[in-house]
């Protein structure tokens, strides 16, 4: 998960597309090293004019100009044709403007001008995995360790898609190629002892975990920081949960020294969403409701939110498994749409400002825009179904979905809010602007309640129509609460919704919880935080109007 400053919601995005992390991050863009190292070729240009270039799609990326920024790019690779580096470039810009297609396309002419294939296959595959295109990415992949010089990391990578895919034997059979490679490879080792965890088999997995955080390397840091998580998830599993928390402790305190501008930047997201708590009112939300009049024939879309952690991938996958649904799985594709609204404001605009000040014409081409982008991403039509945009981060932007998609509907997950902070505070997740509140326990707490706070104002204020549903109920009937969710979609009953294991099997799940929602439902994760109920003490009374509130008392 990302965040985006514009928002202060969490989005999901490329980690590494450097237009977009750069515009993701409010910084200005810098062509980094390998890139300018890949320019030493022969272009039909000055390195010069070529850099000039790079930055000038870089800036209009920046600006939100996608396709001037494209234009720029393809100009670039006309000029330098034998340059592989543009071309990714240019293949993952297309894949986060969603043409899967032309992405490809420029893949492959990377592909063919490299001199050597396995690294370029590698990178190739590494952007398609990072705007989700996980069956591209195991494509390349696969081909690039057929290559003589194919990287023991690459073998690790496909066999963390392969874990994806549920294809655990291949996944096995992957790393263990990487470690007869290379004994010593901190990820090979990472993904065997996450292996061992999945199976069961604690004991190796735990020797494994240990021998990871034992590597004092200053290199293999960021697998260290891996190896502490993953050994708490262990110890965990195991049942040890006062060592467990240590090793998550551990993880914490070797990340924390890096996030202060992080955190700085959260507590700016956490007071523009009580700006908007404070300015947006019942009578401003009723007004855009009653706009969709002047708008188009009414769209099929809902909204699955709630906070992280909170169930919305095993209610996704439910869900998906009836005919007249199609569900997209945390996209970036509305917080463009919001972006897109604030073009010629002031940069920091208030969110009122920004949804108030656009006009039918302009919310038309958004609601079109997002349709179109949606139908890109999932590579079929929606057609009559019913669109369920799965996006927690989307909750503390409930008024923009309301001023673009007034005819939207809300179904939000909620789960016992101990259990969701623990859950948060234990994921392993890349340093940025959201994951490192959860660095402590009283963070996870401070974010929920920011962003669960907002939900329940909203949600007294708006005509929108809602269902809140409990992850314990649902995994303790499931189908009463799939009878109840769909009966306020105005959707008939379909058996198939209780064999969503089945469907989960057959697609690719994008969700940290991607291994979960392939089983049946199991009650395990329900009441997890009394095991940590000492460890929480100190911050649950600020939880106390939520638990209250969701029935958790």
């Amino acid at each position: 998960m990302g965040n985006h400053p514009d928002t202060g919601l969490a989005t999901r995005r490329s980690s590494n597309y450097l237009f977009a992390r750069a515009w993701a991050e409010g910084r200005s863009y810098r062509t980094p090293a390998p890139f300018v190292r890949a320019l030493k070729s022969h272009p039909l240009v000055s390195q010069g004019s070529l850099s000039r270039l790079l930055q000038t799609a870089a800036e209009a990326w920046n600006r939100l100009d996608y396709q001037r920024s494209i234009d720029t790019l393809e100009r670039a690779a006309r000029l330098d044709p034998a340059n592989a580096a543009i071309h990714l470039e240019l293949g993952r810009a297309h894949g986060m403007r969603y043409d899967y297609a032309a992405a490809e396309k420029c893949f492959e002419k990377a592909v063919r001008v490299a001199p050597q294939k396995a690294e370029i296959l590698a990178m190739a595959g590494v952007h398609c995995r990072n705007f989700n295109r996980y069956e591209m990415a195991k494509n390349y992949f696969e081909r690039a360790i057929r290559e003589p010089k194919a990287s023991t990391d690459t073998f690790v990578k496909l066999a963390e898609l392969y874990e994806r895919f549920h294809f655990l034997k291949e996944a096995g059979a992957l790393v263990d190629r990487a470690l007869e490679t290379d004994p010593g490879c901190a990820l090979a080792l990472l993904a065997r002892a996450r292996l061992y965890r999945s199976t069961g088999n604690l004991e190796e997995a735990e020797r494994l975990g240990r021998l990871l955080v034992s590597n004092k390397d200053p290199s293999a840091w960021s697998t260290c920081i891996r190896g502490w998580y993953e050994l708490g998830a262990i110890l965990d599993r195991a049942g040890r949960y006062d060592e467990a928390m240590a090793a998550f402790l551990e993880a914490k305190a070797l990340i924390r020294p890096n996030a202060g501008e992080f955190l700085a930047g959260q507590r700016t997201a956490h007071e523009r969403l009580k700006e908007a708590e404070a300015n947006i009112s019942a009578d401003v939300l009723r007004r855009w409701h009653e706009s969709s009049a002047a708008l188009e024939t009414p769209r099929r879309l809902a909204l699955l939110g709630g906070h992280p952690r909170s169930g919305t991938t095993l209610l996704e996958q439910v869900l998906d498994a009836h005919p007249d649904i199609i569900s997209a799985e945390e996209t970036s594709v509305f917080f463009e749409t919001y972006l897109s609204l604030k073009r010629g404001l002031p940069q920091d605009a208030l969110m009122l400002t920004v949804l108030d000040s656009a006009s039918p014409p302009t919310l038309k081409v958004a609601r079109d825009g997002y349709f179109s982008a949606m139908t890109n991403f999932l590579g079929a039509d929606i057609g009559g179904r019913l669109l369920i945009d799965k996006n927690p981060s989307l909750t503390g932007l409930v008024p923009g979905l309301i001023r673009v998609f007034p005819e939207a509907k809300f179904l939000i997950a909620l789960r016992d809010p101990r259990d969701v902070c623990l859950s948060c505070f234990m994921q392993p997740l890349p340093l940025n602007q959201v994951s490192a509140i959860f660095l402590s326990l009283e963070g996870a707490v401070e974010e929920y309640g920011s962003l669960m706070g907002v939900w329940r104002t909203m949600a007294a204020r708006m005509p929108n129509p809602f269902l809140e549903v409990r992850y314990e109920d649902v995994v303790q009937d499931l189908e009463s609460l799939s009878r109840r969710v769909l009966d306020f979609f105005g959707l008939p009953w379909d058996a198939r919704v209780l064999r969503f294991d089945e469907h989960a099997r057959q697609k690719l799940v994008r969700s940290p919880t991607y291994a979960d929602v392939a089983k049946p439902v199991f009650k395990g994760a329900v009441g997890r935080w009394r095991h940590y109920q000492k460890y929480l003490e100190p911050w649950v009374g600020k939880l106390a109007p939520f638990i209250d509130a969701f029935g958790y008392a």
